[in-house]
């Protein structure tokens, strides 16, 4: 996955839109089926959870579906690519130990992979406004940029390739 430029305002103002739809559409969906539900099938001692929890599984469902079909949507993009390049982060955090072990011993994909999750990460952090932990990030990735250089490792983030975790 290449990292790009996502434009900030555009990238907050539909993730609240899409946020907001969600909780509305849980919320509406749910009450209007669990009520309807309860209408046709009422139970003696009032009880109806069963009911209220079929609602909010369907809306549930409903909601994941059309978030899948609408997910390639011009008014998605930023969306769908912010929520996927955090999966691909988590891909690498899952594997840091290993990687900062194989980095170490001068594995040019261990450089690759950890110089790319710092990379998106600076630019999830940006978008979310969490400088306080740039500083720390800026660290990090002088303490890489010295271990490539000590490699002799030209390291670049467009020559990352999630296949290479496979090996850590």
């Amino acid at each position: 996955m290449k990292l790009i430029p996502v434009n900030k305002a555009r990238y907050r103002r539909h993730i609240k839109i899409v946020i907001i739809a969600c909780i509305a559409s849980l919320t509406i969906g749910s009450l209007a089926i669990s009520q309807i539900l309860i209408a046709l099938f009422p139970d003696e001692s009032g009880s109806h959870f069963h009911w209220n929890l079929l609602g909010v599984v369907i809306t549930g469902i409903a909601v994941a579906y059309l978030l899948n079909k609408y997910r390639r949507h011009d008014f998605m993009i930023e969306v769908v690519y912010v929520w996927e390049l955090k999966q691909a982060l988590n891909k690498i955090t899952r594997k840091m130990p290993k990687l900062k072990i194989a980095s170490k011993a001068g594995n040019a994909d261990a450089l690759l992979a950890i110089h790319y999750s710092y990379a998106g990460s600076r630019l999830l952090w940006e978008l979310d406004d969490n400088t306080l932990t740039m500083d720390e990030l800026a660290v990090q990735q002088d303490e890489l940029a010295s271990l490539a250089k000590e490699f002799n490792i030209n390291l670049n983030v467009d020559d990352y390739d999630e296949r290479i975790l496979k090996q850590f």
